[in-house]
């Protein structure tokens, strides 16, 4: 049975523009909350801990957590 990639979360290399697509699917999981995101509504990531986070609250919640 063939897997569809939509099944799969994507690996990404997250930069300060955008991000690389290194391995294809349709989404990646928030590293705070878990929840899966559709790259289409990706918005925000961290650089320098290579995570991506479902909303500007979490990524602020992320960021402050070492404070």
């Amino acid at each position: 049975m063939l897997m569809n990639s939509s099944d799969n979360p994507a690996t990404l290399l997250y930069g300060p523009n955008g991000f690389r697509v290194i391995k294809p699917g349709h989404f990646v999981v928030c590293a705070v909350s878990g929840v899966p995101i559709s790259l289409e509504e990706l918005r925000y990531w961290s650089v320098d801990r290579q995570e991506a986070y479902a909303t500007a609250q979490l990524a602020t919640q992320r960021a402050t957590e070492d404070e």
